[in-house]
């Protein structure tokens, strides 16, 4: 092949079918199927997220040509099994994005946003409804398979659009304190796991609803945490290094001294 072609859409479906191609094609894309694929669908995922927040715009390019390909993937798996084409996903989801998009495509007015929301899942609620789906609740086809932080803060925003909801976020500081306190009072009377999981999850829950409030994302919020931690103890360790000594054998006094110099130098 020409080494500054310019690969199209349909050149990347033709090299799918190639790859799956029993004959011909690559024995692990062919004996792969949709059990065995999703996790790298979820993977790949996460790492366009993990680009978006490294900022780094060259591996996003990447990463998003990645996911495409699940997505070709799964829609190339479908057509040998006679379920669906790549076309049918493309229609299916540009009829959806016109569809709950009135305001764009018809002539509906939203006076704002929230309006917009509520008739967003109303939208939804009724395309469920014209699929025969019985269930009318508030909470109805929220994913189970969802990340549980991502899935604890779509059942938040779910249910306030019926208007259960804290009025703000001091009542949800409050709550975190209860809920705080009943797991220390876990603590103190030496409960069973079970408890503390009960306890503890209570204890995330509020605070997904807080992070809510306050507009944060809680998984972004939390993989900023992570990331800070990770490059802190680093840091720790490098600075024992540096001093000829290994993190393990120090107390955790030494240990506290060189988290408060990698903090401070991270301040400035």
């Amino acid at each position: 092949m020409n080494d500054t072609r310019r690969y199209t859409l349909d050149d990347l479906l033709a090299i799918m079918a190639r790859l799956r191609d029993p004959e011909r094609g690559c024995p692990w894309d062919v004996q792969q199927n949709f059990d065995t694929i999703a996790a790298y669908t979820l993977e790949e995922a996460y790492e366009v997220v993990d680009a978006i927040d490294r900022k780094d715009h060259a591996a996003l390019r990447d990463e998003l040509g990645d996911l495409l390909l699940q997505v070709v993937f799964h829609a190339r798996m479908a057509e040998e099994a006679g379920l669906f084409r790549f076309a049918d996903v493309v229609e299916a989801i540009a009829d959806k994005l016109v569809r709950r998009h009135p305001h764009v495509f018809a002539d509906a007015r939203y006076a704002g946003v929230a309006e917009q929301t509520r008739a967003w899942e109303a939208i939804k609620a009724g395309e469920r409804a014209s699929k025969g789906e019985q269930d009318a609740s508030a909470l109805a086809g929220i994913a189970r398979g969802l990340p549980e932080w991502q899935r604890a803060l779509k059942l938040q925003q779910r249910a306030a659009t019926v208007g259960f909801d804290w009025p703000g976020p001091g009542p949800v500081l409050d709550k975190l304190e209860e809920e705080i306190g009943e797991v220390r009072a876990e603590f103190d009377a030496g409960a069973p796991v079970e408890r503390f999981e009960d306890e503890i999850g209570d204890v995330l829950f509020v605070i997904v609803n807080l992070a809510r409030h306050a507009k944060v994302d809680p998984s972004r919020a939390l993989r900023g945490a992570n990331a800070k931690f990770e490059r802190r103890f680093r840091r720790m360790e490098a600075l024992a290094r540096a001093a000829g000594e290994a993190l393990p054998g120090k107390t955790l006094a030494e240990q506290d001294a060189l988290w408060d110099r990698a903090k401070a130098e991270e301040r400035g």
